[in-house]
């Protein structure tokens, strides 16, 4: 059998289709027993312990008291929540209750500013 070199394997390589290099990707991952993720796994945990180490990624954003302002506050969290205006406030009225769970730590501070500015206190866990 004739060996081939790395740049006769790279020409084979372009001509061959999507649908061709997923075949080849398989039969190489069957014959020597290893898969094409191995790499990016390890490289993806060290990321996630970084982001650990800044803080979390998922944060609740938690009325405590509306405040002097109530109509601003319920208007508030209406556009926040997308809720109707009676269901907005049931909730500013429920208080300390959460607006918004399992978000960004940035749309956290967003939607606590517009809140703040209303005249509510709030509260980001």
């Amino acid at each position: 059998m004739a060996k081939i070199n790395i740049e006769e394997f790279i020409a084979s390589l372009k001509e061959m289709t999507v649908v061709e290099l997923n075949e080849l990707v398989k039969a190489i991952e069957t014959e020597f027993g290893v898969t094409a993720a191995a790499p990016v796994a390890g490289a993806a945990a060290p990321a996630e312990e970084e982001e650990a180490a800044k803080g979390p990624s998922e944060v609740t954003l938690t009325l405590k008291s509306c405040g002097m302002n109530k109509v601003k506050v319920i208007k508030a969290v209406q556009a926040i929540t997308g809720l109707g205006l009676m269901d907005a406030k049931k909730l500013v009225d429920a208080a300390p209750s959460p607006i918004k769970e399992h978000i960004s730590p940035v749309e956290a501070e967003e939607h606590k500013k517009a809140l703040v500015e209303a005249g509510a206190e709030v509260e980001i866990k």
